[in-house]
């Protein structure tokens, strides 16, 4: 119970700050929240953290709309992209040793073993 509340006033929050951070009548509450086909009421909720993260549509379409990064922002609220669910239960042991083996590593050499594998050099 816990760890949805935790995301619950993370994730809101986060957004609130990130809209606002845009600034102007263009980023308003209303505005965003019509840009992205949600009430405005349901986005007040979600940035103060009184309802749930929405669901993934709704998290990809605010992301976009405020420029982020769409799986930063579900991660924010606690969720992964379906295209990243559906690759990691394909091979879940594989990437669940993945994640375990780099979890723990500095940035510097994640980035690095990322870079590697895009390049094919590895």
């Amino acid at each position: 119970m816990y760890y949805i509340l935790h995301i619950m006033t993370n994730f809101g929050p986060y957004i609130k700050q990130k809209r606002e951070q845009l600034g102007g009548k263009s980023n308003s509450l209303r505005k965003v929240a019509e840009d992205v086909n949600i009430e405005p009421s349901y986005l007040s909720k979600i940035e103060r953290g009184l309802v749930a993260p929405p669901g993934e549509e709704a998290i990809t379409r605010i992301a976009h709309r405020l420029n982020l990064d769409k799986d930063i922002t579900l991660a924010m609220a606690g969720k992964i992209s379906s295209d990243l669910h559906e690759a990691i239960t394909r091979r879940p042991e594989l990437f669940a040793r993945l994640i375990r083996a780099v979890v723990n590593q500095p940035e510097d050499k994640m980035v690095k073993i990322v870079e590697e594998i895009k390049d094919g050099e590895w």
